[in-house]
C-alpha cells in the first residue's frame, strides 16, 4: 500500500453536509451578536440622548432579526410583525401626537400579527391578562386626553398578544410580558409620569422583547409542528 491509499475524502460530498450546519450556525450566533450590538447602541443612544445615533440603531432592531428568521427559514406572520414594528419605530422617532398615533398603528399591526401566528390564548392567561388590562387602563385613563381610546384598542390588542404569547414557550411568553411592559411605561409616560431612567427602560424592555419572541418562536417551531398550527414554512 502507498499513502494515497489513505488520504482522507475531502470531495463536497464528504463534508458539505456537517460544512454547511457549522456555517449556518455561525451565522445565527453572528446575527444574535449583532442584534446585541445594536441594542447596547440604541440603549446608550437613549440615556445620553444622543438623537443622530437612535435614528441610526432603532430602525436596525427588528430588521437583523427579520435576518435571523429568514436565515432559520421562517416565512410567517412573526416576519411581517417585525416589519411592522420597523415602521412603528422609525415613526416613534418623530416627535408630535400624530408621529405617536401612527407608530401605535404599525405597532398594532405587529401585535394582530403575532397574533395570527400565536397559538390560541388558554382561559387562565386571558384572565390573568384581562385584568391587567382593566387595571391599567383605569389607572392612565383620566391622565391621557385625547389618547384614551387609541390606547384603549392598541392595549387590548397588545394584552391580547401577550396572553397568546404565554401558550408557546416560556421564552416567548416573557418576550411578550416584556412587550407589554415596556409599552405601558410608553403610555404611562404619555400620561405624564416618568420613572427614573424611564427611556432606557422603556428601550430595554422592548429590545429584549423583540429578541425572546424573534428566538423563542423559531426553536419552539423548530421542535415540532408550529405552535399554530401553520404548515412549515415554504
Amino acid at each position: 500500500m502507498t499513502m494515497s491509499n489513505f488520504e482522507p475524502d475531502v470531495r463536497p460530498e464528504a463534508v458539505g453536509p456537517l460544512s454547511g450546519a457549522g456555517n449556518r450556525g455561525r451565522r445565527h450566533v453572528g446575527k444574535g451578536l449583532l442584534f446585541l450590538a445594536v441594542a447596547v447602541i440604541e440603549i446608550v443612544a437613549v440615556a445620553a440622548d444622543w438623537t443622530a445615533l437612535q435614528w441610526i440603531a432603532k430602525p436596525l432592531l427588528a430588521p437583523v432579526l427579520i435576518g435571523y428568521l429568514l436565515q432559520r427559514g421562517r416565512r410567517d406572520m412573526v416576519v411581517v410583525a417585525l416589519c411592522f414594528a420597523t415602521a412603528g419605530d422609525i415613526a416613534l422617532l418623530v416627535p408630535g401626537e400624530v408621529a405617536f398615533l401612527a407608530g401605535m398603528l404599525f405597532f398594532l399591526g405587529t401585535q394582530l400579527c403575532l397574533i395570527a401566528a400565536f397559538p390560541k390564548p388558554s382561559g387562565r392567561a386571558c384572565l390573568a391578562y384581562g385584568a391587567f388590562w382593566v387595571a391599567a387602563n383605569a389607572m392612565l385613563w383620566s391622565k391621557l386626553g385625547t389618547l384614551r381610546v387609541p390606547v384603549l384598542v392598541y392595549s387590548l390588542t397588545l394584552t391580547a398578544m401577550a396572553a397568546a404569547a404565554a401558550g408557546v414557550s416560556r421564552r416567548v411568553a416573557v418576550g411578550g410580558a416584556l412587550f407589554l411592559v415596556s409599552d405601558l411605561l410608553i403610555g404611562v409616560g404619555a400620561a405624564g409620569v416618568r420613572l427614573p431612567a424611564h427611556d432606557v427602560l422603556v428601550m430595554v424592555t422592548y429590545a429584549a422583547a423583540l429578541g425572546l419572541i424573534a428566538t423563542g418562536w423559531t426553536r419552539a417551531c423548530e421542535r415540532g409542528p408550529s405552535p399554530a398550527g401553520q404548515k412549515a414554512p415554504v
